[in-house]
This record gives C-alpha cells, structure tokens and sequence, in this order.
C-alpha cells in the first residue's frame, strides 16, 4: 500500500506483532486520493474514522457515508473477504481503519449501514460507556475477526472489570487483540493490561490520539479517560479458537459489576447521538 499523498499512521500484521491473527492499518487519504492493495490471507473490515469513502473489491462496491470524526456517530462499515483486490478511494479526504484477521473461510462482501450497527450502553455509572457493535457475531458473518469500537465519557472507566477473552478456555485460545485510540482535545487517556503468574506481562501506559496497544493475552483494563477528555478506541480482535466474543472477569474484581444494579447509566450517554 504505497499511494502519493496517503500516509500510513497504524501497520501492525500478525508478524510485526509476533502472534498468528489480528492486524490493523490505520491510513489518512488526502481529497480526490484512492489506495489500493491485495488482501490476501487476511479478511478486512474498513471502518472510517473520520470522511467518506468507495471501497471496491473487484466485482463488489460499498459507498460508505462515514462521519465527521469518531465522536460524532455511528459510522457504516464494509466487510471485504480475504483474496480480493480491495481499493479505498475518498473525494473529501479522510481517515480510515482497515481491521484485519489472517482467515480460512472466505464469506461474502457486505455493507454494513450505520442503521444496523447496534448500539450499546455498557456498564453504569463511572463505568458507563458506548459500544458499537459493527463487527461482532451476532451482526457480521465473518470468519474469524471481531471488531467493535467503544466511547468512554471523560473522567470514567471502560474496558472494565478487567477481563480477558478466553472464558475458561487454555491460554493458547486467548484472542489476540489490539487497541486503537483517539482522545477528543488532544488529550490523555490510560490504558492497564496484566498477565498471570505462568504468563506475567504488566502495561500501565498512557495513550493519545493514533497509539495502539497490543494485548497478546492476559487480563486488560481498565481503559481510563481522563477528566475532560472523551475516549474513543476501535477493538480488533482474532484468534485459532471458534468466532465467539468470550469474557472472564478477573475473579479479583468480578464484583463491581453488581454494583452496577444500583446506578445510573451516565446521562451523558449517547454520545454523537447514537440510539
């Protein structure tokens, strides 16, 4: 993917990250631009950021409408299967992610509008957050790639209790994923992953607009927005195991979700308008 004008903010590929499924590139395209590239072994869901683009993949074509930026609503998405020559081209410009799993099963080119994104209010209190699910399951026929994006009002905690995607399966099944983030203001969030006794790994990173972190396993959370700054990150998620969005809440704090029966949603909730 080399095109004049697109720079390439975000590369990461099952071998640059040194495990077997999930990759992201995130590309900002100047106006009248187009990028084209084979997809290969990986299946692809392109997610705009911010504008409005074409994304055609040979005989299958999406329009899709975007948004101004990624806290101002429910963007629609195109599902590209592995194999296809995929192009991206934007009139106005803008910044697009394209989520990527290394796949098996090829299933067909979909577009996925913003008006059959579901949108849900997670969690309560400071722990109230905004996920739209794009590219889950129960939404988007799919062979192996999870993907999903998450809204955070400032001052709370999302990603939270801290939890990992295996349920109670061995290690080697965990999802591989990765964390793509923009803070509304130019300003600081706070990312927390940690591992286990046999497989310790210990993040406590601050993140701004364009950082990624990467979570080979283990339990992550929470992801901190910091008062005043709203939080968005994309989750993008694979692994060897069946297609299923498992969570396990760290027992040591698999409590705090019951605390939540008794509060509120944030009211700041939807954010961007979403329902």
């Amino acid at each position: 993917m080399s095109e004049p004008g697109a720079v390439v903010r975000v590369h990461v590929t099952p071998e640059s990250a040194g495990w077997g499924y999930s990759g992201l590139r995130v590309v900002e395209l100047p106006a009248g631009s187009e990028i084209s590239y084979e997809t290969g072994p990986d299946e692809t869901i392109v997610v705009p950021l911010s504008g409005r683009g074409m994304v055609v993949a040979d005989d299958d074509q999406a329009e899709l409408a975007g948004r101004r930026d990624v806290f101002s609503g429910v963007t629609d998405v195109a599902y590209v299967p592995p194999a296809r020559t995929l192009s991206l081209a934007t009139v106005d410009g803008g910044r697009f992610a394209l989520a990527t799993a290394r796949a098996v099963a090829a299933h067909p080119f979909r577009h996925v509008r913003a008006g059959q994104v579901p949108v849900e209010l997670r969690g309560a209190g400071p722990c109230s957050r905004q996920v739209h699910n794009f590219g889950t399951p129960d939404v988007l026929a799919a062979d192996r790639i999870i993907a999903c994006e998450v809204l955070t009002p400032s001052g709370n905690w999302s990603s939270y209790p801290p939890h990992k995607h295996d349920e109670q399966r061995a290690d080697e099944s965990e999802l591989e994923e990765i964390y793509y983030y923009e803070v509304s203001r130019g300003g600081p969030a706070y990312q927390r992953v940690y591992g286990t006794d046999d497989r310790p790994i210990d993040v406590l990173t601050e993140v701004r607009t364009g950082d990624v972190v990467l979570i080979p396993h283990g339990w992550h959370g929470p992801s901190m927005a910091a008062p005043g700054y709203d939080l968005y990150y994309l989750n993008v998620m694979a692994g060897p195991g069946a297609r299923q969005w498992l969570i396990r809440d760290d027992p040591a704090h698999a409590w705090v979700r019951q605390t939540w029966a008794d509060q509120v949603v944030d009211p700041r909730l939807p954010i961007g308008g979403a329902r």
